[in-house]
């Protein structure tokens, strides 16, 4: 052991010489041999760092040197260019301030004038909109007054050919039925009536008293037997009389009303026209003021968009001359301390590599650094969170829809295998998507058999398939139900099963996360011993960066590199303590995925106890539904001997469909919403499982 570490320091010292220290034999160590065979082990990567760095220290050396010239004279140009750029910039930004105020102050008034315009245009086009509305209604009430005034005279020139024959003798008065001046004198009055205002002044009170007189008894008009003629009736020719100045009268009021209807319609035209025209000249001056403007506010944006870069490029120019100035400052002295400090780091190099090539360091490392140890480890952190998002997806929508399916799914997620909770979820995904459709097909049949209800009321011949119908959908809700209680009880015992299970499980789990801890703090003990040493020397040195631009600046020269008290010292350092973290996530994630286990355990076994008391009383709840389902189908068979008699029933047989269909069709779209947003949880889940969307959904912070 001795002659091992004898030759690792000579490695560090002085490679060269170490190897041909190694004889004709020209191999190393069998130990060391075998840890450089494992390949990817991260231990063996930090020791071939740390041999590497003292050769790499003298190079850098030079390196800065010849960096520290170039950056001298890339100060002292860019020291002069920025000043200038900077006066310039104040006076343009001088400049671009007066226009600003000038064009924003024609913009406010064009504002302002567009603003009258467009009311006025307002103004125009609303006092148009009302006289149209006005004319439409006014030509409105002339056409239905039109249309009165013709059926009236229709009717009117009716009466008076009747009572003409009579009057000219082409009949006898006495071959008038009663029907005909029946027909007259409701016509007679119904004009009277409605028109009386029309017909005062036309009609004398005598006539008037005839007319009422007639109205009351139409058949007083007919002479007696011994006087059959038209002369022998005066009362006849009075009533003929009125009728041809009542019609006269209609034809004359209508006659005027055409006439002013015309000349309405023609002023409304005015009226359209010269309101077209004012909004017309309204409307383009509203336009040329717009693109006025559009213009004007474009110029502004533009001074502003000018001012502002103007001013975000001097900002930069500033920034960038402050910090050039001090960045030229501060490179004598870090060029000094990088100088200073090369010596320390090789002797803590040296004492990283003693803890590291031990024997205690070589077994250990032998068994926690293993790839298939910490592949393994890797692997079951990413399976229970994966398992843990999708138990929430799942338990998410399961709380949001109601559905104890899926709550009973996501206890199932936690604790089952990857592949038969996949079938589990493809399952139960057909499964909804055929409920869906089965919820389609019923919302039909509720349309169209609430049409065969209406066509057997009108019919009155559906009584008796409509209770049929209903002995059979007892028969299907009794078939139902055993089959749900057959299902229930097959759940019960299912989660008596998976509960023996996963206290089973669990106890496995728990003896595994004891020896996982205690691997990984072993590792962390000695891992933070050779890390310790390092970070004495590194621990000390303060590396501070320089990362100023202004806008348009010469690029300065490649500046100092990150100095790393060699070029591999951030790398040794930075992998060794990955290695212990890595081991502390290992200890932390197993800590965390236990504490979680543990509580899923509880929570699965608690949530499992209360579902199957859930699951206990339904199935009794479900037996007396059975038993009462059974009593109605006997009353259902005894009712449908009655239907041929009880046409009624047809009111009781609607009722039952109300019952059976309004559910379903007012919250058909609600409940089509939650199984698709169910089957979209769903899928998600084994997306999760699947590790389809699991590296994404990390990325976006989900854990």
């Amino acid at each position: 052991m001795v002659a091992h570490l004898a030759l690792l320091f000579a490695l560090v010292a002085s490679p060269v010489a170490a190897m041909g220290s190694l004889g004709a034999k020209g191999h190393l160590p069998s130990f060391i041999q075998s840890m450089e065979g494992a390949k990817g082990n991260p231990v063996i990567k930090v020791i071939n760092l740390l041999k590497d760095m003292v050769k790499q220290l003298e190079k850098e050396a030079e390196e800065d040197e010849e960096i520290y010239e170039k950056l001298a004279c890339w100060c002292t140009t860019n020291d002069k260019e920025k000043t200038k750029a900077i006066a310039d910039a104040e006076a343009h930004i001088d400049d671009l301030t007066s226009a600003i105020e000038e064009l924003s102050a024609s913009s406010a008034r064009l504002n302002t004038e567009i603003g009258h315009l467009s009311e006025e245009v307002k103004e125009n086009q609303d006092a148009l909109d009302e006289a149209t509305a006005m004319r439409a209604k006014e030509l409105a009430e002339f056409n239905e007054e039109e249309k009165e005034f013709i059926v009236n005279i229709a009717k009117l020139k009716g009466a008076i050919t009747v009572l003409s024959k009579v009057h000219d003798g082409g009949a006898s008065f006495a071959q008038t039925s009663q029907q005909d001046l029946l027909g007259i004198a409701q016509v007679i009055n119904h004009d009277l009536t409605k028109y009386s205002s029309m017909f005062d002044g036309i009609l004398t009170v005598e006539q008037k008293k005839v007319v009422a007189s007639f109205v009351q008894a139409p058949g007083s008009l007919r002479p007696g037997r011994a006087s059959a003629s038209f002369a022998q009736a005066p009362a006849s020719g009075a009533i003929f009389g009125i009728l041809k100045q009542m019609l006269e009268t209609f034809q004359s009021n209508m006659s005027n009303g055409q006439k002013e209807e015309l000349q309405a319609q023609k002023q409304f035209e005015e009226l359209k026209a010269a309101k077209e025209k004012e909004i017309r000249a309204g409307q383009d001056l509203v336009d040329t003021k717009t693109q006025e403007l559009a213009d004007t506010d474009e110029k502004l944006a533009m001074s502003k968009k000018d001012i502002e870069d103007t001013k975000s490029g001097l900002s930069a120019d500033e920034k960038f001359l402050m910090e050039l100035k001090e960045t030229c400052q501060t490179a004598d002295h870090e060029y000094e301390a990088r100088t200073a400090t090369r010596k320390g780091e090789i002797e803590a190099c040296s004492k990283a590599l003693a803890f590291l090539t031990s024997d205690e360091a070589r077994d250990l490392f032998a068994k926690t650094l293993s790839p298939a140890f910490v592949q393994s480890k890797q692997n079951s952190a990413i399976s229970k969170m994966r398992r843990m998002e999708a138990a929430k997806i799942l338990s998410n929508v399961a709380q949001k829809t109601k559905n104890g399916d899926l709550m009973k799914l996501a206890l199932q997620v936690k604790l089952d295998a990857f592949e038969k909770v996949k079938k589990a979820i493809d399952d139960m995904i057909a499964t909804l998507l055929k409920e869906k459709q089965e919820e389609i097909k019923l919302k039909d049949f509720c349309r169209q058999s609430f049409y065969d209800n209406e066509m057997a009321v009108e019919e009155k011949k559906y009584e008796l398939k409509n209770f049929k119908k209903e002995i059979t959908d007892l028969e299907g809700q009794i078939g139902m139900l055993e089959k749900a209680i057959e299902t229930l009880k097959a759940e019960v015992a299912e989660m008596n099963r998976q509960m023996k299970n996963a206290g089973e499980d669990r106890e496995k789990e728990n003896k595994e996360f004891q020896m996982t801890v205690a691997d990984q703090r072993a590792t962390v003990k000695l891992l933070s011993a050779a890390l310790g040493v390092l970070q004495g020397f590194y621990g000390k040195f303060l590396q501070k960066s320089v990362s100023a631009e202004g806008a348009g600046a010469v690029a300065p020269p490649p500046g100092f590199k990150e100095y790393k008290k060699s070029a591999a010292s951030g790398g040794v350092m930075g992998m060794i303590e990955s290695i212990i973290q890595d081991a502390k996530d290992l200890e932390a994630e197993a800590t965390r995925a236990e504490g979680e286990a543990q509580t899923a355990y509880e929570d699965f076994v608690k949530e499992s106890q209360a579902s199957i008391d859930e699951k206990s009383k339904d199935i009794v709840n479900k037996s007396e539904e059975k038993a009462k389902a059974e009593e109605d189908k006997t009353t259902a068979e005894q009712n449908k001997e009655n239907t041929l008699l009880e046409l009624d029933n047809l009111a009781i047989e609607e009722m039952d469909l109300h019952k059976t269909c309004d559910f379903v069709m007012k919250n058909f779209d609600i409940r089509q919403s939650a199984r698709d947003e169910e089957i979209e949880g769903l899928k998600q889940a084994k997306a999760i499982l699947s590790g389809a969307k699991f590296i994404q959904y990390l990325q976006l912070g989900g854990y």
